[in-house]
This record gives structure tokens, C-alpha cells and sequence, in this order.
């Protein structure tokens, strides 16, 4: 998802065309009112002829367009750049336009024309538009991202098959899926059909670890040692890979008024309800930039067992080995008593 911008779009006062888009996988339709208010043009265009949309933004003069930020946004938005200022493209938070998914009569036609009176009124609530290059940075990361994923249930997988297994002795190793594991797991010979099980998973996680690096190889090329880049790498825990989301996702610090809102638009904030003098904060914020909660709780993690800052253990690590030695001590006591 796109990152949102703080300031809202402000009401144009010259003579403009505005154009809502209700933006779909295979078509859109669009609706254009005047400054007044009064409908100019509506239609629908296919996106197998992307020329229709230069055609549309040049129909009218000084067009403001405005659609919903939708998977593949992107795709509109650079055919729509190509035919007019970017400054004139608006992307509206889906989340936020909530008067079109709460209205009783939903159509794609009724969509299109309340995106364009909203934006005609300066009521859309937009979302930050990253540069092509940051947005070419965000999908590798993000690709990056999903093959760990993939490695980590198929490594799950794997432990899972060999736990079934009788009287299997694994190496002592640290690593299991290191050099030494890896080759022992790839001479074990197990019984069917658990044998075959073993090696697909093994070739898959070979395959998608070929992947990682390869990402890792394109992320070099693309990233550059920037000031934000320093900066973000100085917070305990942060790697050069959450160092990289968390600058690609925020994309500009300058855009944010204040700390809180940075911390609201990463979801580290508590909700919060407060209501006749009484206060109640509840989990997590929901909506939020999930890359960069993911980025954040990763480092922390990270933070609890080693701190740049100080040599040795790290005093969240500290505070995080006592809260587990209790922990451990508490479950040996139930169980001595259920011996008992």
C-alpha cells in the first residue's frame, strides 16, 4: 500500500475539470463535473485501450483527476502521468472515502461521481505518492520479504517431518539448515513417503533461498548510502534489509508534522477511546503502514538479545532473560505440583 500524506488537498479555486475514476482490474469508469458542480462527461474505459484515458484527461482543460488507492494503483497512475502534471493526480485512501462504502445504493457510476465532487470540494483524503524508483524499491523489498516467509514455513515443515520420525539422530549443530545440517539432511535417507517429503521441501528451500539473494544482489544496486539511511541503521536492531523498508516506506521524513504522527502512521500507537473524562487505551492501531510495524517489531526482537550501544548483552535482553527464567521456574513449579 501507498504511504499517506498529512496535507490534505486544498480546494481549487480556478476554473478546473474533476475527474473521479472508479478505478477496476480490467476497466474503469469515470465521471467529470465542472467548478460548478454540473456534469461535463461519464463513461467507461477498458484497459486494454490505455490511450483513452490521454484521451479523457485532454477532453477538458486544467483536469484534476482522483481515484482510490487499490492494488496495482500504480499502473493508472503512470498511464495518467504521461498525459498530464503528476501534481494533478490524486490518490484517495480507500479506507477514509467512507461515504462511498456506506452508502445504500453502491454502483460504479455513483463511485466515479462522488470521487470527483469530493475532490471538487477538497475532501478527498489522499495518499502519498512515492517516485517510480521508490516504488521499484518497495516491490523487491517486499518480494524479499514474502520468499523469507516461504523459507521459514518450509524450515518449519522440515522440523515437523524430521519430529516424526523414530530414533533420528540430527547433528549437533547450531544451525540446522546450515552447511553442515544441509548436508546431512541431504544424504538422510528416510522411509516412504516421508523420504520424498524431505526432498521436495529441500529443493524448494534451495530454490527460494537462490531467491532471496538474488533480491538481495537487485537491493544492492538500488539502494543507496544516504543520510536516512545512517540514521535508521543507529536504531538498535535495525539491519541493512529493515533499514532499507523502514526509509523506502517512509519515503521522506519532511512529510510528517510531528513524531506522534510519524508513530501513528507506523501503528506503534495504542488505540485509544476517551469519552465523559474516562480514557481507555486498547491494542495496536489497525490501519496502519504494516511494513513498517513489521520493521520495527522485527528490530526489537533483535534489540532484546544484542544492543550496538553496549558491548554484551543489551539491557532488553537482560530484562528479556529474567522475564523467561521466571517463566521457566513458574512452569517447573505447576508441574512438580501436578507430580505431587
Amino acid at each position: 500500500m501507498s504511504t499517506p500524506s498529512h496535507t490534505p488537498p486544498s480546494i481549487v479555486t480556478e476554473a478546473a475539470t474533476f475527474i473521479g475514476i472508479d478505478y477496476h482490474k480490467k476497466y474503469s469508469v469515470y465521471h467529470a463535473v465542472d467548478a460548478a458542480g454540473s456534469e461535463l462527461g461519464k463513461g467507461r474505459i477498458e484497459h486494454h485501450s490505455p490511450h483513452d484515458f490521454a484521451t479523457l484527461v485532454k477532453r477538458w482543460s486544467n483536469a484534476r483527476v482522483v481515484f482510490e488507492a487499490s492494488m496495482n494503483w500504480h499502473w493508472l497512475y503512470e498511464v495518467l502521468e504521461q498525459s498530464m502534471p503528476g501534481e494533478h493526480i490524486t490518490l484517495a485512501n480507500a479506507y477514509k472515502t467512507r461515504i462511498i462504502a456506506e452508502a445504500q445504493v453502491k454502483t460504479d457510476k455513483i463511485d466515479a461521481r462522488i470521487l470527483a465532487l469530493l475532490l471538487r470540494a477538497g475532501l478527498v483524503s489522499s495518499v502519498h505518492i512515492p517516485c517510480k524508483e521508490t516504488r521499484q524499491r518497495k516491490e523487491v523489498l517486499r518480494q524479499r520479504c514474502f520468499f523469507v516467509r516461504q523459507r521459514t514455513m518450509l524450515r518449519n515443515r522440515i522440523h515437523r517431518l524430521l519430529g516424526a520420525q523414530h530414533d533420528l539422530k540430527l547433528p549437533q549443530c547450531s544451525d540446522l539448515f546450515g552447511k553442515k545440517g544441509m548436508g546431512f539432511l541431504e544424504k538422510l535417507e528416510l522411509p516412504a513417503p516421508a523420504g520424498l517429503l524431505l526432498k521436495q521441501q529441500l529443493d524448494m528451500l534451495k530454490n527460494v533461498q537462490a531467491r532471496i539473494k538474488e533480491d538481495e544482489a537487485a537491493l544492492v544496486q538500488m539502494m543507496s548510502t544516504t543520510e536516512a539511511q545512517q540514521h535508521v541503521l543507529s536504531i538498535p536492531g535495525m539491519g541493512p534489509i529493515l533499514a532499507a523498508v523502514v526509509v523506502s516506506e517512509i519515503d521522506g521524513i519532511s512529510r510528517f508534522n510531528s513524531a506522534q504522527k510519524l508513530c501513528g502512521y507506523i501503528g506503534l500507537c495504542p488505540s485509544t477511546s476517551s469519552s465523559g473524562g474516562k480514557t481507555y487505551n486498547g491494542k495496536l492501531m489497525k490501519h496502519c503502514n504494516k511494513w513498517l510495524r513489521w520493521a520495527f517489531v522485527e528490530a526489537a526482537w533483535v534489540a532484546m538479545g544484542c544492543d550496538s550501544y553496549c558491548p554484551g548483552l543489551s539491557p532488553y535482553g537482560v530484562l528479556f532473560n529474567e522475564a523467561l527464567r521466571a517463566s521457566q521456574v513458574a512452569t517447573s513449579a505447576v508441574e512438580t505440583t501436578s507430580t505431587d
